[in-house]
């Protein structure tokens, strides 16, 4: 271990000399590019200064995009009936997408509560065992009991479609970047891109084409859930074992041969979890889709959360998570299965088939196809009630502690309204120049260029004091899931018991949509900007504790040892060698803590986070999609840019010597 810290001398160096000591200091490369930075500041400052003086962004390098955007809107409005790209291109993917929707959701009815309930157990016993399936039908019958059982359907039926056309064009693209290099250049940035984009941002462009309804929301949700298909096909495919390529290869094996034989079967692993992740990921969108008209649960949740009914939003979330952990476990056991020995037995999927005709036709002559009024369960008002206790009892007036509305005051007051005005009082070059500087020390030359280019272009489209204010509360609730995640992480990696009390929990967190994380915070802290963080908090937070525990447990273990034998403490084995060598797995934390804060910060705005997100609301709500979609565009750049200032090592080595 001591020779991980060594300097190798030099022949000169009990003699050196002060320019030797300068050129060491040059050839470190944080100096380096600290003095590059530094003289570009020094030559820039006074003329910036001087041409555009004050804090916010000058007019003159402004671009105002209302008036040809409200143009385009107009134009498409007027010509949407009657223009032949509408007619005969756009206006049959939406019939199509319409027609398939209304299929599915038709068959879901006419199998009945009782079918829909016996196939989701049945499937869940075959994949994964009779633990999972008494899951699946105890999360189907809550989704009835509560009288969901409509919206239900109507959220399946939406996300049937949307992950087949997913998995499709997923798998296609994959399929082409997995074969080939060129092919997998040009894909990796452009799915790098599309998954720093907060959902919202995809609501947008689909609505400017085919207006509020179901196949915006339907389009919306594959463009959003496709990418993780397509990486992680690109993944298996490209991860292929080499030796069995190359003995099928010897045989004589086709092109094709080889794909269908080998490639594929070997990438099983990877194709599962694509599946996992775009269901997943669906599931969350077509939810926030409900803003453009994709109904289900998403819409009553949304109409609760617009009118601040909490129980009415709390009863349309619970399926909403329940959907989310059923779908999980079933895709995850299949996954697992994968690799076991375990023989085939095709007559289990005769049983799951015929188990549910049989238990959809009795439903049916029994007249029990709708779920009965009398076993609905009326949670709303009961949880009304606790929140109006809560309004009364614990908003205000805890002896010592506060209520949770003193705690929003004073994180909105001594943390938020410092932050904003922070940022606001920032010369606009001198915002740049931070941007670049972390970009660039942390990453390359490129990463800081793309940063930089992100943040002017928020600029360019006269949206930078929102875009400061959106800024403002992702780094506040970064800088609390940080703090939380990694003393949590840290705990959970030294402890085992620990660990296993807090994976169910974490599992169940990460597989909830973004939406249902605004119901809880509503019925503590009320409408704000402080509850909008609080949600990114509680969302980021689990992926920040797992990635920083498995992080901690991957050190090396001779590592761990050395130190030991060396008579380090727990704390200094901690700081001097569990934190250094997992510096890639923190730094990776910090990037998906920044992605998915922005993610809910964003959505936030319907719950009074302001700036950006109200932006993008107040269009979609109005119809003014000039404001709505420079809103989006500037979302997009600000989560490109943050995305690219908290990249981790592994990108920063890639980028060669010269970086």
């Amino acid at each position: 271990m001591t020779a991980a810290v060594s300097v190798t001398p030099t022949e000169d160096a009990p003699t050196q000399d002060a320019p030797a000591r300068w050129s060491g200091l040059l050839r470190n490369r944080v100096l380096g590019k600290l003095l590059v930075l530094a003289v570009a500041a020094a030559v820039l400052a006074p003329i910036l200064g001087s041409r555009w003086s004050g804090a916010t962004w000058p007019d003159a390098l402004t671009v105002d995009l209302t008036e040809p955007l409200g143009r385009t809107s107009d134009w498409i409005v007027d010509n949407r009936d009657s223009h032949p790209l509408f007619l005969y291109f756009f206006g049959h993917i939406s019939n199509a997408v319409v027609l398939s929707v209304r299929a599915v959701y038709l068959v879901l009815l006419a199998a009945g509560w009782a079918g829909v309930t016996a196939a989701a157990g049945l499937i869940a016993w075959r994949v994964a065992g009779w633990r999972l399936a008494a899951s699946a039908v105890a999360a189907f019958l809550v989704c009835g009991a509560l009288g969901m059982w409509v919206p239900t359907v109507q959220t399946l039926a939406l996300m049937v479609v949307a992950v087949f056309v997913s998995v499709v064009l997923g798998a296609l693209l994959g399929l082409a970047g997995g074969l080939s290099d060129r092919m997998h250049r040009v894909l990796r940035p452009v799915l790098d891109t599309m998954q720093v984009f907060p959902a919202y941002a995809y609501l947008l462009p689909v609505v400017l084409v085919f207006g509020i309804g179901v196949p915006a929301a339907v389009l919306a949700t594959v463009v959003y859930a496709a990418p993780p298909m397509a990486r992680l096909t690109a993944l298996g495919l490209r991860s292929a074992d080499s030796g069995v390529m190359e003995a099928v290869t010897s045989l004589g094996a086709t092109g094709r041969q080889r794909l269908l034989t080998a490639r594929l079967p070997l990438a099983r692993r990877e194709l599962l979890l694509g599946l996992n992740q775009t269901i997943m990921m669906a599931l969350s969108m077509a939810v926030i889709a409900s803003v453009i008209g994709a109904g289900g649960l998403g819409d009553r949740v949304y109409q609760a959360l617009a009118s601040v009914d909490v129980g009415a939003a709390l009863a349309a979330g619970i399926p909403i998570v329940l959907l989310a952990v059923v779908l999980d476990r079933i895709t995850g056991a299949a996954g697992e299965r994968l690799g076991s020995q375990e023989p085939a037995a095709p007559w289990k999927w005769g049983v799951v088939a015929a188990g549910t005709v049989v238990v959809a036709l009795a439903a049916r002559f029994a007249g029990r196809l709708e779920w009965p009024d009398s076993w609905v369960v009326h949670l709303a008002g009961p949880v009304n009630d606790a929140v109006d206790w809560m309004t009364d009892h614990l908003y205000t007036g805890v002896p010592y502690v506060g209520g949770t509305a003193d705690w929003a005051g004073h994180f909105t007051t001594w943390i938020l309204d410092p932050l904003r005005s922070g940022l606001t009082w920032l010369p606009w070059w001198s915002v740049l120049l931070i941007v670049a500087a972390l970009a660039w020390l942390i990453g390359t030359w490129r990463t800081a260029l793309t940063a930089v280019l992100a943040m002017a272009a928020i600029g360019v489209l006269g949206v930078w004091k929102p875009s400061l204010d959106t800024l403002s509360q992702v780094l506040a609730a970064v800088a609390v899931t940080l703090v939380l995640g990694f003393a949590v992480g840290i705990a959970a990696a030294r402890s085992d018991r620990l660990e296993r009390l807090l994976r169910p929990v974490l599992d169940v967190f990460q597989t909830m949509p973004q939406f249902v994380y605004l119901i809880p915070v509503v019925a503590l802290f009320g409408v704000g900007r402080a509850p909008a963080a609080a949600a990114a908090v509680v969302y980021a937070l689990p992926a920040v504790v797992r990635i920083t525990t498995q992080g901690l447990r991957q050190v090396d273990p001779a590592a761990m040892e050395a130190s030991r034998s060396m008579g380090a403490t727990t704390g200094q084995q901690l700081r001097q060698v569990q934190l250094p060598l997992a510096r890639p797995a923190l730094l990776l934390a910090v990037n998906q803590g920044v992605v998915l804060v922005l993610a809910v910060v964003i959505i936030g705005g319907l719950v009074g986070g302001g700036a950006l997100g109200y932006d993008v609301v107040f269009g979609l709500a109005q119809g003014d999609l000039a404001t709505g979609l420079v809103a989006g565009a500037a979302i997009v750049c600000l989560g490109l840019m943050l995305d690219r200032v908290t990249q981790p090592t592994e990108r920063r080595v890639r980028g060669g010597k010269g970086a």
